[in-house]
């Protein structure tokens, strides 16, 4: 550790966010460029290089944090890197994307605010490419087999790019018709610029991998003839089998899955639309679904000009403190986190049915019914405030507004409908996930599963390790039973619990 007081002296200082009425302007992220690195050192150096650093447990890919923090603090950047990129293909991504399970188990956070993990993570990966310490990295010889990767997210990026760095021939089969999976059109501009994956997807570029978009594999590619052609197959096709909202009402025009919107705004980042067909401007939205996806939708109806947004929780609201009976250290703690799009939604009073000190979530709301006008659009929706057990409280219920209803209520399971799963004969577990041993492999010889799509929904950083595992697993099937690839996790590993 750089500075054996720095924990003592130095309080927590996040990266800065632009000002929410420059930032709802534009699609840019949120964050203040350039303020990160003249604050990220001194926050490195609290770090207190832990004797038995939590963080590592909590992180799945086994992070090397007190390593890479001491380095940043004593300005070895060239160091950090190769610290950081030894367990983690993309961090990058995950400094931006990843709710950041190890500050929840830094030491430091047991009695003070944890270490800014993730923000110098972030600092660590952009300056590895403004220093160009983050060249392609390509074998040194081939091996001669070859492996189809089936999905193109964090999950099937990694295990693209640990294979092919291994010797291996990969392809990394895409049903859109660009690369990144839900990093590319379900995560919005403002939370990670594309520049970003483009710059990853042009390294593996260079390292030999290839890439076939817009095929569907099940449908456009026999699934069973794709398995016969490669040595093995990878599949990482994550959990795209959205949760319905059952109520009267759902069939009413208006009423839209998260994933059905937000990649129309994504593309219109892109330039392929000049404007989304189910742009919020002007209407009424509300958002039933109290996570990640539904903030996302949050902050994009902010910027397409919403008349006003609300965002339902079934839930509570956390407390502001871990709980340590029930959440204690180093578990990852329920709490009220606003984001960066609740900062906005709160700032600009976007939700006229909430308190007065409302971000613009309603908890513990759910959703009776949705009503609509003789033309058969949605125009009210129907809630009623419920208990910890999801019981309706009597006289509470309430009516919004709603010209646009987005669901954001979560993912059960890989898409049944392109053929994939069916063509070859893969075997389920009862949840809906593709089933799998102990060594990532399915019931079909030479299948393997990762992320999302045998996990279920998952984070970010789950989905890299993932990605990271089952690139050990197939290498080790590809050759003498040995692998020199790491595997931070298994298949049957879960984050820590009380």
């Amino acid at each position: 550790m750089a500075d054996p007081k720095g924990f003592l002296t130095t309080p927590r200082q996040d990266w800065p966010r632009r000002p929410v009425g420059e930032r709802v302007r534009d699609w840019n992220e949120v964050h203040a460029p350039g303020a990160l690195l003249p604050i990220v050192g001194a926050q490195a150096d609290r770090c207190m290089d832990c004797g038995v650093p939590f963080c590592h447990d909590a992180c799945p890919l086994g992070n090397l944090i007190p390593d890479w923090n001491d380095l940043v603090a004593r300005d070895d950047w060239w160091a950090a890197a190769e610290r950081l990129h030894a367990t983690n293909n993309f961090p990058e991504f995950t400094g931006r994307l990843c709710p950041a399970p190890c500050e929840a188990g830094c030491v430091l956070a047991i009695n003070q605010p944890a270490v800014t993990i993730k923000n110098v993570e972030c600092a660590i990966a952009d300056r590895a490419w403004e220093e160009g310490f983050a060249g392609p990295a390509p074998p040194d010889r081939l091996s001669g087999r070859t492996v189809a990767v089936i999905g193109s997210g964090p999950t099937g990026l990694a295990a693209a790019q640990q294979l092919t760095r291994a010797g291996h021939t990969v392809a990394v089969y895409e049903r859109d018709d660009r690369i990144g999976g839900l990093m590319r059109y379900g995560i919005p501009e403002f939370k990670m610029e594309k520049r970003h994956l483009e710059r990853r997807i042009g390294q593996m570029r260079a390292e030999g991998t290839k890439f076939r978009t817009s095929t569907t594999v099940g449908r456009d590619v026999d699934a069973v003839g794709l398995r016969a052609r490669y040595d093995a197959v990878v599949i990482a096709t994550g959990a795209t089998a959205w949760r319905e909202l059952a109520v009267p009402g759902r069939e009413l025009s208006g009423v839209h899955q998260a994933m059905e919107y937000l990649p129309l705004a994504n593309r219109v980042c892109e330039g392929d639309l000049e404007a989304s067909p189910l742009s919020a401007a002007g209407r009424d939205v509300v958002i039933v679904g109290g996570g990640d996806t539904g903030s996302d939708c949050l902050g994009t109806a902010v910027r397409e000009g919403a008349a006003s947004v609300t965002q339902l929780d079934i839930y509570d609201r956390p407390g502001d403190e871990r709980d340590e009976v029930t959440e204690p250290w180093p578990t990852y703690p329920k709490l009220y986190r606003p984001s960066a799009s609740h900062e906005e939604a709160g700032a600009l009073r976007t939700a006229p049915e909430a308190a007065e000190d409302s971000d613009a979530r309603l908890f513990a709301a759910s959703t009776l019914r949705l009503t609509g006008d003789a033309d058969g659009r949605v125009r009210a929706l129907h809630l009623v405030e419920v208990d910890a057990e999801r019981r309706p409280r009597p006289g509470t219920e309430r009516v919004l507004p709603a010209g646009l209803v987005l669901l954001a209520l979560g993912f059960f399971g890989p898409d049944q409908g392109d053929g994939l799963v069916a063509g070859l004969g893969l075997e389920l577990e009862p949840r809906g996930t593709i089933a799998r041993d102990a060594g990532f492999a399915t019931n079909v010889p030479g299948v393997f599963a990762a992320g999302d799509a045998a996990r279920g929904q998952s984070l970010i950083v789950w989905a890299i390790a993932e990605g990271r595992a089952v690139a050990a697993a197939v290498d080790r099937h590809l050759t003498d039973g040995t692998t020199r690839l790491p595997a931070p996790i298994g298949p049957y590993d879960r984050p820590m619990r009380a």
